[in-house]
């Protein structure tokens, strides 16, 4: 059997990882993470389980990298903690990859390989040739699986856009030369299959931005993702045009741009480039920022630019902030609070919505059935997206001519089977996420999710009190103390009823009650849940704190 094993993606989006097996070769393909969802306070990013390739340990022969974004290899340094496997992927991929295990401590036993789009790689038993993809980072492959039962096509992220050249454009001519050879199967991006025609090119996206920056008299900020190496580089390009000098600003995107830069994917000229502490040597119309926090991350520069807590810059009238990318669903609100605070300060604030400033990575339907065309598979499988994109993407699939019984849409722990008879969806594995919170990993669960809920919607209330040992009198309290709760000086009332709640609970429970303190807690919980539901309609989550001295 060959088998396909999603471990994450098929489903959401983000947390992309694909387990490929046959006979004793398992290999995995990308490793990623996702940003968590509303309701997991606090938590700081979100990995699949890892457990079926921990089980499978010494056995696992590598992991290829189809790209560089989070969502595809933010889950690496958690993988590669617990499996020691060869990594794969091309250089500016492995250069990101290289940067975030530095990180975490553990590049020196990590072992890295670099590969180039045409490449061919022997893991385990099974050939992979790596084709080059457009997407809206530069080192984008797919991988086309050689196996005993034919070619399977992974396509990774892509887009198909004829109006570009070199290292963004998809190479469309060996994806049409494997569905010659013949393809088993097609694992195709579903990101965008609710968006009908073709992708915007990014030469578009770059006159449109050259177009509105030209002239203006003030400071240009650019805010977008720091992956996005092809539009930096033009950004870079529109500010040599317009006499500017560059200033790049944030962690992540200088990290990528000395990436790009060593790799000769990006080119400043000398003396073009100036630190932030020398913007207030030059004219405001020779300044040309490029910054982080196109999603409103909290904080992420441009954030606090927005909220007067940069130390550096201080947007003013004058100064024109583009947010250079596409709104991720989920930060909305936070995106349209920054832009408010911008506008406030007096910025010019330009953003997708009212102007053409970028373009998707992901392909659009018109691109997703000309993949379908030119590789003309015998079996389709939708992949990255939620359910409601894989399900668009087979009826896509089905009108372009593959028949329903051979559209396989599998989702999560769905084990897809082929061999010689065929193609399957058959057993399942466990799959889940585990939530990262600090350096606390996977010790977040349902139960603590639950609890920051209540705490962050209906505040605490907080019981001390202190019994004398030996006669069971209260010798401390009940001081009874709430937050996030009631204003305590406008309805103090609430809390000092409460303490009679209290004292009557304690005077129904005599002192020889066998274990009594913990039968006093338990009913002060209930008993205060009560009288304060009946009393305001609220559930705080009750805390008494009883010792005995």
């Amino acid at each position: 059997m060959f088998k396909l094993i999603p471990l994450g993606g098929l489903g959401e989006i983000g947390l992309n990882m694909m387990a490929i097996q046959h006979q004793d070769t398992l290999f995995v393909i990308d490793a990623g993470l996702m940003f968590p969802e509303n309701y997991m306070l606090g938590v700081d990013f979100v990995i699949p389980d890892m457990a079926y390739l921990k089980k499978a340990g010494p056995k696992l022969s590598g992991i290829v990298l189809t790209h560089a974004h989070e969502d595809h290899i933010g889950a690496l340094p958690y993988l590669l903690k617990d499996i020691h496997a060869p990594v794969f992927g091309t250089a500016f991929t492995l250069g990101m990859a290289r940067h975030k295990l530095e990180e975490y401590g553990i590049l020196p036993s990590c072992d890295l390989h670099e590969i180039a789009p045409g490449e061919l790689l022997k893991v385990g038993k099974l050939e992979l040739e790596f084709i080059r993809v457009g997407h809206s980072v530069v080192g984008g492959v797919g991988v086309a699986i050689h196996t005993p039962y034919g070619l399977v096509v992974h396509t990774g992220d892509f887009k198909i856009n004829h109006a570009v050249s070199g290292e963004m454009v998809t190479d469309v001519n060996r994806f049409a030369r494997c569905g010659e050879e013949g393809v088993l199967a097609l694992l195709s991006d579903s990101t965008n299959v609710e968006r009908g025609g073709y992708t915007v090119s990014a030469e578009e996206i770059g006159e449109t931005l050259s177009r509105i920056t030209g002239g203006h008299k003030g400071r240009v900020i650019i805010s977008l993702f720091a992956s996005n190496i092809t539009r930096i580089g033009k950004i870079i390009e529109i500010a040599g045009s317009q006499g500017r000098k560059v200033v790049l600003d944030g962690k992540s995107i200088e990290t990528s741009v000395n990436i790009a830069k060593d790799l000769g994917l990006i080119r400043i000229p000398e003396n073009m480039q100036i630190d932030i502490t020398q913007m207030g040597e030059f004219p405001d119309e020779e300044i040309l920022m490029i910054t982080t926090g196109s999603q409103g991350e909290p904080m992420s520069s441009l954030a606090r630019m927005a909220t007067k807590t940069h130390k550096r810059v201080a947007v003013k009238k004058g100064d024109m902030v583009i947010l250079s990318s596409k709104v991720i669903p989920g930060n909305e609100r936070a995106i349209g609070h920054i832009i408010n605070k911008l506008c406030r300060l007096g910025a010019d604030v330009i953003y997708e919505t009212i102007s053409n400033i970028h373009t998707s990575g992901h392909a659009f339907r018109e691109e997703l059935k000309l993949m379908i065309t030119l590789t003309r598979p015998r079996y389709f499988i939708p992949i990255h997206g939620e359910y409601r994109h894989l399900m668009l993407h087979a009826r896509l699939a089905e009108k372009v001519g593959i028949p329903k019984e051979r559209i396989l849409l599998a989702e999560n722990g769905q084990v897809v089977e082929f061999d010689h008879n065929g193609g399957r969806i058959r057993d399942r594995v466990f799959t889940g996420r585990v939530l990262v919170d600090g350096k606390g990993i996977g010790d977040v669960g349902r139960s603590v999710l639950k609890e920051r809920r209540l705490l962050s919607e209906e505040g605490m209330v907080v019981v001390n009190m202190a019994f004398d040992e030996e006669t069971g009198v209260i010798i401390y309290g009940p001081d009874v103390v709430s937050r996030g709760f009631i204003f305590e000086t406008e309805s103090g009332y609430l809390l000092e009823d409460a303490k009679c709640v209290i004292l009557e609970i304690v005077e129904e429970i005599p002192p020889e009650t066998p274990n009594r303190i913990d039968k006093i807690r338990s009913k002060i919980q209930s008993a205060l849940r009560q009288y304060f539901y009946f009393a305001i309609q609220r559930r705080p989550v009750i805390l008494p704190f009883i010792v005995e001295v």
